[in-house]
Formats: structure tokens, sequence, C-alpha cells
């Protein structure tokens, strides 16, 4: 049934493209003397796309900035210079916010009212897709979409990871972690981690979203950087270790906040102590 129904969304997509395209350059032709109107295409994915870009557009163009002020008063602990959040954010008015400032100043005595303790989990990562991944490679790895994709298709015609443009984040039934996973145990990076899920029981991966196109993206075959180059192998070296991450424990963590006051104003801080590493042993910066 998954097949026959990537078919029709194929299907219904030509179809519709096809129409509305006929329609917007006949539509469109001598409207605008500075168009190129031989051929004004429509996507049923691309066109609302476009859509979202234009309203954050105006959004942006749009703002007006204001000024606001806030006291953020630092402590050194252990060596380390510590900045506390006001209880009250930030404020509009400068007068207001200067009188707090003389407040808090005058009175330099600060005190601990409360410190508070709390274990979270961060929960590993769902399946990667296409939009996940140039995400990623836009914030973490420099690259913009077009070579994202570029590098994606060239490692996937090579045989090393999986078929690039994908929407769903859920791994099928039959899927071969534990084939997938032996494939990686020789990598000099993350080799001996992989060996070891594989040793102690790798976790299933969440429930994602089944889009019923193809499976999340995932590394096939193992691969060294001198075999793809710089640039592919950082595109690859994150398939893998988002692919690892997914089959990976959760992390675990204390958050612990403290509360001060000063001059009858609060402030706080918080901050993290990791218990169990979890899959950001191997996605580090995930915390």
């Amino acid at each position: 049934m998954r097949h026959l129904a990537v078919d029709a969304r194929q299907e219904i997509d030509l179809k519709v493209g096809v129409a509305f395209t006929r329609f917007q350059t006949s539509y469109f032709q001598g409207k605008y003397g500075n168009l190129d109107s031989r051929v004004i295409s429509y996507g049923p994915c691309q066109t609302p796309t476009l859509g979202f870009c234009v309203q954050r557009y105006l959004q942006i163009n749009t703002f007006k900035p204001e000024k606001f002020w806030s006291l953020h008063p630092y402590i050194i602990q252990n060596g380390y210079e510590i900045q506390l959040e006001w209880q009250r954010g930030k404020l509009f008015d400068i007068n207001v916010a200067m009188m707090f400032q003389k407040l808090v100043s005058e009175d330099g005595l600060l005190e601990v009212t409360e410190i508070s303790e709390k274990q979270e989990t961060k929960s590993r990562p769902v399946g990667l897709n296409t939009v996940n991944l140039l995400k990623v490679a836009s914030s973490a790895l420099g690259f913009g979409p077009q070579m994202a994709m570029q590098l994606a298709e060239r490692l996937y015609t090579q045989g090393f990871i999986s078929y690039p443009r994908t929407e769903s984040t859920a791994y099928p039934p039959s899927f071969d972690f534990c084939g997938v996973l032996s494939a990686q145990t020789n990598n000099p990076i993350w080799g001996n981690y992989v060996q070891g899920l594989l040793t102690s029981g790798y976790q299933q991966p969440r429930l994602g979203t089944d889009a019923g196109d193809h499976p999340p993206i995932t590394p096939m075959r193992s691969a060294a950087e001198d075999m793809l180059g710089n640039d592919a192998w950082k595109l690859y070296q994150y398939v893998c270790q988002h692919f690892i991450g997914t089959v990976s424990p959760d992390c675990k963590y204390i958050r612990r906040k403290v509360e001060f006051s000063i001059g009858g104003e609060s402030f706080h801080c918080t901050g993290q102590h990791v218990v169990t590493n979890g899959f950001t042993a191997i996605m580090p910066g995930w915390l």
C-alpha cells in the first residue's frame, strides 16, 4: 500500500504542477514588463513555502525595534564568572531601570534564597529527514541548501548513504539496525562506541513520522575522510552520528537553579550536570 500512496502523490504533484504552470504562464504573459514569463512554474510544495518566506520577510521589514534595559549582575564562583538573570526580565523605561540599578548597587549583599534540583531527560533524536539535514548543514556545517543537497546526492549515488530526499523520520519495521551498525564498527572515530551498543544492546528508535515516501537518511557503508573529501565527509559524519544517536540511550542530567536576592530584587542562575551522557556522547552539543 505504501508504494501505491507514493505513486499517487507523485502523480498528483505532477498533474497539479503542470496544470497551474500552464495557467500561470498564460495568465502573466505581458502583465509585467520586467517579468520573464516564458515559464512561470508552480509547485504544490514550493509555492506555499514561498508564501511563508514572503510572510517572514514582511515581518522582518515592518518590525520596529524598541530599546529596553535589564540588570545582569555577575558573581565569581570557583574562578568562573556567572551572569545572573533578573526576575523582572527587561524594562522599557530607562529611569525606572536606573532606579533598580541604584538599589542593587547600594545594597552590595547577595543572599541565596533557594536552591532547587530536578532530574531531566533529553530524548534521543528521531530518524533524519531532508529538512533536518539541511538545518544542521546550514547551522553547524556551513553549507547552504544547494551545496548540502549536492553533497548528499553524491554520497547517495556512491552508495555511502540512503536516498537523501525524504520527509519521514520513522524507520520501517523491517529496517536492519544491527547490519547498519555493524558496518560502522571499524570507523576510527565512533567504531568503539558502536561496538559498545551492539554488545550491550542498542535502543529502539523513537516513534517518528512516516510520510509514506522513503526511510530516514542513514549510512549504507563505512567511509573515511580521504575517500570522500572534506565537505562530503562532514555531511557523511553527521549522517552517521545522527543514526547512531537514534539508537543510543537518552541523555539524563540534573538541572540546578539557585535564586538570589539583593536590594529587594530577585535574580537566579541555572546549571546542568550530566548524569548519563547517552546519545550526546556521539552527538556532542545537543544538550
